[in-house]
């Protein structure tokens, strides 16, 4: 399944389905729903809950790359899509849509 952001703010997102329940998830929505709406008004909230997420996540790649130094090992580098690649696209329209008072709607 595709997860497809609409607005008429903004252009449509498409997301894999992993991604987008991962985002839905970490702004609050409920992630089994097929289809849901965010309001202007939920967005800044949505935008600051991504934001920690991903700052979370660099912290945590950060500390694990310290303490495998520390023991004198390298991590891998990392494979695939960050979440802050994967979701600044998204927090994009979050702010067009909300500074244009436009929802975004998925699975609609």
């Amino acid at each position: 399944m595709l997860y497809k952001f609409k607005s008429p703010a903004a252009a449509d997102l498409i997301m894999l389905e992993p991604h987008g329940r991962r985002v839905l998830g970490i702004i609050g929505k409920d992630i089994d729903a097929r289809q849901g709406i965010l309001l202007p008004e939920q967005m800044p909230a949505a935008i600051a809950a991504l934001e920690t997420a991903v700052t979370r996540e660099e912290a945590e790649r950060r500390t694990a790359e310290e303490e495998a130094a520390a023991r004198g090992e390298e991590l891998p580098p990392l494979e695939g899509v960050t979440l802050r690649q994967r979701v600044t696209p998204f927090i994009e329209m979050l702010r067009r849509c909300q500074q244009a008072g436009k929802e975004i709607v998925w699975g609609v």
